[in-house]
């Protein structure tokens, strides 16, 4: 019996629409090579702490202090969520209701600024997040937002840039982190900055959390005022958000989460971000971490060697940016290879590259990530058959014969490597 099978008895029966699309998404993971940076696979015990009955409670307020009955159970289970969260990255003290990162971010800045207050943050086409300061985004709805980037040489965080920016701009907020930036990112260099500058420092560490969880990045925790994330991507556990600083940050950010902007936490989900700290607090998880970090370097070089450029020459974390503009002709866009790739079943994201000039609806860049093929077990010899492939659906142009081949030998590779097939998860 499959793990879909033992998951979803009665909803076959009961919603055979909804079975089935998820039937299907469950063979698309199967049967692909999932190259989104962003992505990850949990482990069963997450699926299973997150469809949980822990779904039916309401438990609005936080341990101890909840505005409904029958909370006992739902406390220890957050209070435990807590206390594994701290002792993964060494904080003082968390706050693990936030439904997103996104949302662990908003509750930092209005713990720190009031609406039409500056913060200087990483610009989204330099390689930031739309919650850094994007014009689209309720970042840039509410605050003023100062950009910084990168040097436009070296495509590498300019600290002496940021430095300036923040003399003459006088934001009252710093914020650092990435969406697609493959470089150690140093968190001392700018919290020495925003220290000088007597401003506060929020730290979004949401790609690299797995990488700061097992010491093979700086950790933002000793620098920071607030340091967000994500609980999925690297930190391999649910779709979530969450806030780590010291004790007496923790009542303001509190009070944002709820009732600020969250009503009642989403209690399963919370159970399932437990269970992943808990794995990340094991031996493996640090060997995972290790193999990540040597999947994304070999599959780095061999993409390089096959001719296609990487924004800064390669990686330091689990995610590179490739430059299709200075790939050839430079005549394939972040939306073409993303569609070929897909049909060729690897699935990676059309991405800005630095100095875009195509819309971030085109872009000139694809963003490939190695966390959720690592989670596979894959290795230094699949990282060379993937470089392989992805240079030959390039190569296409959309062929579809061709598109077609690769597709059965990725589909022929990842039945050696089961997702819910073996003891690994």
């Amino acid at each position: 019996m499959t793990i879909l099978q033992n998951f979803h008895t009665n909803l076959k029966t009961k919603d055979p629409a909804i079975y089935d699309a998820i039937h299907r998404e469950f063979n698309r993971e199967e049967e692909g090579l999932e190259l989104i940076a962003s992505e990850n696979y949990v482990s069963t015990a997450v699926l299973e702490a997150q469809g949980s009955i822990l779904t039916n409670k309401y438990a609005e307020g936080y341990p101890s202090k909840r505005y409904y009955g029958g909370c006992e159970f739902i406390d220890q289970i957050e209070n435990l969520a807590i206390d594994r969260a701290c002792r993964l990255f060494g904080a003082e003290t968390a706050n693990v209701q936030p439904h997103s990162g996104s949302q662990a971010n908003m509750a930092t800045y209005l713990a720190l600024l009031s609406p039409g207050d500056a913060f200087a943050g990483m610009s989204l086409n330099q390689g930031g997040h739309l919650t850094h300061g994007s014009p689209a985004n309720f970042s840039g709805k509410l605050f003023k937002v100062i950009s910084y980037g990168l040097n436009p040489k070296t495509h590498r965080l300019d600290y002496d840039q940021i430095r300036d920016l923040i003399r003459k701009e006088k934001p009252k907020v710093l914020v650092a982190g990435a969406s697609a930036y493959p470089r150690i990112i140093d968190f001392e260099i700018l919290g020495t900055l925003a220290q000088e500058a007597s401003i506060d420092f929020v730290v979004d560490m949401a790609h690299i959390a797995g990488l700061v969880a097992a010491g093979l990045h700086p950790s933002p925790i000793p620098f920071a005022t607030y340091t967000t994330s994500t609980t999925h991507k690297t930190l391999r556990g649910p779709r979530g958000g969450l806030i780590l600083c010291r004790s007496d940050r923790i009542k303001a950010v509190n009070s944002q989460i709820f009732p600020g902007i969250q009503g009642g936490p989403l209690m399963h989900v919370i159970a399932a971000k437990a269970v992943a700290f808990s794995e990340a607090l094991s031996p493996s998880f640090l060997e995972y971490q290790k193999a990540t970090l040597s999947n994304a370097k070999k599959l780095a070089q061999e993409l390089m060697e096959q001719g296609l450029p990487l924004i800064t020459g390669g990686t330091d974390t689990h995610l590179m940016l490739a430059d299709l503009s200075l790939w050839k002709d430079g005549s394939i866009t972040g939306k073409e290879a993303e569609a070929w790739l897909d049909r060729a079943g690897i699935t990676v994201n059309k991405n800005t590259v630095p100095h875009e000039k195509r819309s971030p609806f085109i872009t000139s860049g694809i963003r490939i990530g190695v966390p959720a093929i690592t989670t596979r077990g894959m290795g230094s010899e699949e990282m060379k058959k993937i470089a392989t492939w992805i240079i030959q659906v390039l190569e296409s142009k959309g062929d579809q014969s061709q598109l077609q081949k690769i597709r059965m030998d990725v589909k022929a590779l990842c039945s050696e490597f089961p997702l819910y097939g073996s003891s690994k998860v």
